[in-house]
């Protein structure tokens, strides 16, 4: 409220003004002004006015010079507020007149002045009407001046105006804005006669607060109630439905818009564009697009971002033409929107066309098309060109621009200059938010993700659940699951992508129990698993600990959810049977994918190769090739091993050739160790060693293993001493460097080297690994060591070994001892070869498990020669089809024949 002692020098400080700017205008303009009249001793007249609301001061205010001569229609009031002060000197007018005047200032965007023209005409005691209160609370709503607002509504109810529906539509339009939805439905509740325009306005605060099925009941009642919706009723609801990909409803809704005749309105065509875009029709998007009459920039902008939105890229370019074509003026949201599209497409030298036309349009400050340039440079991998816009933008960047860049960055795998963006972010005081939290943890080295995050606790972000739920997944990343559980039950509200993300966490640890007790209380939670969660639950269930029922159940949950052919669960499905010996399952999943990725084609041919299907494997890298489909290391992992166990040497050298000199991909160590392995396995010990010391870096660990393992086979004494040197070098405490030499000695007959190298194993306290077997029955999974005596079946299992001993001598089996690396007599040779853990466990499978149904069984070192021959008599004698994985690969016995070809 202005005070006496306020108003007076105010009044008397405008006097002189008005006087000089009225003697300005009369020279100007004779006799053309005579619609404003100026009285200045009505300006001190108004010091004697309380003005109850707000305090507003009249130093800056706006006047109107109408020229009742030559005006004709509507005007812009904008081409006039630069006149100042011109109502200290008008003499009272009628409320008419004054409605005009804040119609014209609420019309045209001029919200302040629309205000001090309020503050006037109460404060000359002029009495406002139902037309001047509906158009201030507008203004109010515009503003989102939530108290002023109030203000206004208890001058309504004060004045007797409530009962006017326009007042009571705006005042429903004003707390709605103000997102106070709860008043608003209060307002209108009372509102005794509702127009359609109240109704609409009610909806348009259910839509805005996403309460869908809100809108869908109100639409129902304003129908019942016989309010005949307009077209921005049903532009409102088809909004809302749009947001929920509600497209059944949505269709219901259009057939009412064209039985009232309105298909072809703009703003409910643009809704219905939003609605087939968001749910993937593109085809009846496009058909509401072209039946739409007098199509704007909107409109134009819909259906591109409709078409970008479904992976129509080059549709959209097209569309963009014809918008171009058709003359329509290009907005900032068109600009953003192309520019995004030429990201998409890495269309560069497009992206700068679009540039100078931004810049030639004036749109060249706008920081959405800045922001936009800047991603579509990064993602063209044009980081210079990228840091050139993030430079000239505003003064300060906003947080967006630096988290873009910080994506950039990490994008073009340079995280070093990512997070040093981070730490020059933080050093000019700009506040990260949960994008940039989420963006930056996926890039953080162990001790940066501690410091941030103590970063995140401090500014409170630690609540956030896309924030915490990138802490844990970087938490999982460097295998510290116990602090990924305790961010995840920080999270206050836990989205299913953070429920999923700690399923990758159990998966990594191979902890299948956690997983599926997790999964459940999922569940039991409420929460709605989706694509994410299968694929997580799936690929636990893909690890060596995990029964195989496991993964079938969560197969057949997903098909249950409508989600077993999304691409990352069919994918994950893929990998899963393969990697449980079910590799019939995995092709049957393989061939239903409607789409595929290259996890799909990968896992198909590593799952092949591993189970010794090298046909089948170079089969699915051929039709890879056919489709031109984009290949990366795994392929040719994959690949290399199916060479491998196959025997094939010179197919392996010509894959390998292709992918370094054709397709330009450099060798891994994990593709150079698939190289020695290919050589070792032939006996070609002189190539693969050829190959380590051409290697551009040093050898590892695995490339010396799998060396050492064929020295072991070939009874290479000298090069597998070298290998095992390397190789403890590596690792020290690895037990597979002394085992495998100690039995290359014991092989070739070095008793006393293998003692020096078991006495070695006990002063360094390595400790061998012990040999396991697992076998599934029932969905319960059973372990066996060599002479086990623990389960509870156990004379049974002895009792069929015994059986199986004499059935195998008749079929001429003859125990070969020389895999029996102790210097004992043969008969204890004998004894030990026949409690190896593999028979134990194939013996409890054959009392356990009913017939037509295969054993499988995991052993977790490679099971021997001697084992091998027995098993594959005994698919033989017992008609059973018995699948073992070993730590090499997996073995399908079936009528005395093995899938490896006995080269393995």
């Amino acid at each position: 409220m202005i005070s006496d002692s306020e108003s007076q020098p105010l009044n008397r400080r405008h006097c002189g003004r008005l006087d000089l700017y009225h003697q300005n205008l009369t020279n100007k303009f004779p006799n053309k002004f005579q619609y404003l009249i100026p009285s200045l001793r009505s300006v001190k007249s108004l010091s004697n006015f309380s003005f109850a609301f707000q305090a507003f001061h009249f130093s800056d205010c706006t006047a109107v010079a109408l020229d009742s001569e030559t005006h004709n229609g509507p005007f812009k009031f904008s081409h006039f507020h630069s006149a100042h002060n011109m109502f200290d000197k008008v003499q009272q007018r009628d409320i008419s007149y004054y409605n005009h005047l804040l119609f014209g200032y609420s019309r045209d965007g001029l919200n302040q002045e629309a205000l001090k023209i309020y503050a006037f005409i109460n404060r000359a005691g002029v009495l406002v009407d139902g037309c001047s209160l509906s158009c201030i609370l507008k203004v109010s709503a515009s503003l989102y001046n939530h108290a002023f607002g109030k203000q206004i509504h208890c001058q309504c109810v004060k004045n007797g105006f409530f009962e006017d529906v326009s007042v009571g539509t705006s005042l429903v339009d004003m707390y709605v804005k103000n997102e106070n939805l709860d008043d608003g439905k209060r307002v209108f509740n009372e509102i005794r006669d509702k127009n359609v325009v109240t109704w609409t306005t009610l909806l348009s605060g259910y839509a805005q607060k996403g309460m869908t099925q809100k809108v869908i009941e109100g639409f129902s009642r304003m129908k019942f109630e016989g309010v005949e919706p307009n077209p921005f009723t049903f532009a409102t609801v088809i909004g809302a439905l749009a947001d929920e990909r509600a497209v059944e409803a949505g269709a219901q809704v259009q057939s009412m818009v064209i039985k009232n005749g309105l298909d072809s309105t703009r703003v409910v065509g643009n809704t219905l564009v939003s609605l087939y875009s968001n749910s993937g029709m593109t085809r009846e998007a496009k058909d509401v697009f072209e039946g739409t009459e007098c199509r704007d920039a909107v409109s134009w902008n819909g259906m591109i971002a409709g078409l970008i939105m479904n992976g129509l890229d080059l549709d959209a370019l097209e569309l963009f033409y014809r918008m171009r074509l058709a003359g329509v003026k290009f907005t900032e949201t068109t600009f953003t929107t192309v520019v995004k599209l030429c990201a998409n497409l890495k269309e560069l030298g497009f992206a700068r066309q679009i540039h100078s036309q931004v810049v030639k349009s004036g749109f060249g400050c706008f920081n959405n098309i800045r922001t936009a340039l800047m991603v579509c440079y990064m993602k063209g991998r044009e980081m210079d060109d990228a840091i050139k816009m993030f430079s000239v933008m505003d003064t300060v960047q906003s947080v967006v621009s630096w988290t873009a860049m910080i994506g950039g960055y990490l994008q073009n795998n340079r995280t070093v200059e990512a997070i040093e963006m981070f730490l020059q972010m933080r050093r000019e005081d700009v506040k990260p938010n949960h994008y940039t939290y989420s963006t930056i943890l996926a890039a953080l080295p162990t001790n940066s993700l501690f410091q941030v995050h103590a970063d995140i606790i401090k500014t409170n972000y630690n609540n956030s659940p896309s924030v915490g739920t990138a802490l844990l997944d970087a938490y999982i990343k460097i295998g510290k699951s116990n602090d990924a559980a305790k961010v995840f039950k920080q999270i206050e509200e836990k989205d299913v992508v953070a429920w999923s993300a700690m399923l990758v966490g159990y998966a990594q640890e191979e902890d299948i129990e956690g997983a599926v007790n997790f999964f459940a209380q999922l569940a039991k939670e409420g929460v709605e698993p989706n694509e994410f969660t299968f694929s997580s639950i799936i690929n636990a269930c893909a690890t060596s600990s995990a029964a195989a029922e496991q993964g079938k159940l969560f197969h057949a949950c997903s098909i249950k959810y409508g989600y077993n052919n999304a691409l990352m669960v069919s994918s994950a499905l893929v990998t899963m049977y393969a990697k449980k010996g079910d590799i019939e399952s995995a092709n049957e999943v393989f061939k239903r994918q409607q789409e595929r990725d290259i996890v799909s084609w990968n896992s198909m041919i590593s799952g092949y190769a591993q189970h010794g299907y090298a046909e089948k494997a170079l089969k699915v890298f051929k039709e890879m090739q056919k489709r031109n489909l984009e290949m990366d290391e795994i392929t040719f992992i994959g690949v290399i091993s199916a060479c491998t166990h196959a025997g094939l040497v010179n197919e392996g050298e010509v894959y390998f050739d292709m992918m370094v000199s054709n397709l330009h991909i450099s060798p891994t160590m994990e593709i150079y160790s698939c190289m020695v392995d290919l050589y070792s396995r032939a006996g070609m010990l002189d190539k693969a060693m050829a190959l380590i010391n051409g290697m551009p870096f040093p050898a590892g660990a695995t490339v010396w293993r799998t060396l050492l393992a064929a020295c072991r086979v070939h009874r290479n004494l000298e090069l597998g001493k070298l290998a095992a040197e390397k190789l403890i070098s590596c690792q020290p405490q690895d037990s597979a460097a002394y085992v495998l030499l100690a039995n290359l000695y014991a092989a070739s007959g070095h008793w006393r080297d293998r003692s020096k190298v078991r006495k070695l194993m006990d002063e360094r306290k390595v400790k061998k690994e012990t040999g396991y077997s697992w076998i599934e029955v029932k969905n319960k999974t059973y372990s066996f060591v060599a002479g086990d005596v623990s389960h509870p079946l156990s004379d049974h299992i002895y009792m069929k070994l015994g059986e199986l001993s004499i059935r195998l001598r008749d079929a001429g089996y003859q125990p070969d001892t020389n895999y029996v690396l102790h210097d004992i007599e043969e008969e204890q040779k004998e004894a030990i070869l026949s409690r190896h853990s593999e028979r134990l466990a194939i013996a409890f499978g054959l009392i356990s498990i009913s017939p037509g149904i295969p054993i499988r069984i995991i052993k977790n070192l490679r099971v021997c020669g001697d084992c091998h021959t027995v098993i594959k008599l005994i698919s033989k004698i017992e008609g059973r089809e018995i699948v073992v994985r070993d730590s090499n690969r997996f073995h399908h016995f079936s009528e005395g024949l093995c899938s490896c070809g006995d080269y393995w």
